[in-house]
């Protein structure tokens, strides 16, 4: 079971160099993004949102507002840094367990899935922030397998391998209508709707 202080302590230890090591396909971005439904006005909460990567991202699309966490003091500390405007808010902390919020538009986790250790209870609880009509999307801007394989090097003590995306929509179907299922050689998304 992957232990909550392991995956912050390895965070940590990332953050240095997190942005200068970061791969990211513009198109697949937008992708993402779109079917994730960020647009003008959006209220946004960026779950495990690391040094910042798509809070920039997410403010070119007009969001109003965005509510972003991460677990590691230093991920936290660097987005903070890099986006010190009002309409963001960078908090420090568990998502499971932290008031970040409510009633969110777009709930977005980026990269980051397979840290956390109980998926449903995630869904579970993320799936409760959001405002009606709002949705919800687990993505990676990676095929899943590109993602597995790079999971076992030294991220394998604090990472999971990254459920189909079949399997994580059936997560989402007590709470969400799933719109939007992809799996394939260049990205993962599962995305749903709280109706």
């Amino acid at each position: 079971m992957i232990q909550r202080d392991d995956v912050q302590a390895f965070f940590d230890r990332c953050a240095p160099t997190w942005d200068a090591e970061l791969v990211r396909s513009e198109e697949v971005i937008d992708i993402i993004l779109t079917g994730a439904g960020v647009c003008a006005g959006s209220r946004v909460l960026d779950v495990a949102c690391g040094t910042g990567v798509l809070i920039g991202d997410y403010l070119a699309r007009g969001a109003a507002s965005v509510t972003a966490i991460d677990l590691s003091p230093e991920m936290a500390r660097r987005a903070a840094a890099k986006f010190p405007q009002p309409s963001v808010r960078v908090l420090c902390g568990d998502v499971e367990e932290l008031d970040v919020g409510h009633d969110f538009d777009v709930v977005m986790v980026y990269n980051a899935f397979p840290h956390f250790p109980q998926p449903a209870r995630l869904i579970t609880r993320l799936s409760s922030l959001l405002a009606p009509g709002g949705t919800l999307t687990v993505a990676h801007g990676m095929s899943r397998a590109v993602i597995d394989r790079h999971h076992l090097g030294p991220a394998r003590k604090v990472s999971m391998g990254l459920m189909e995306a079949e399997q994580l929509a059936e997560l989402f179907a007590p709470y969400l209508q799933v719109e939007l299922t992809i799996s394939d050689d260049r990205m993962y998304q599962v995305t749903g709707r709280k109706l």
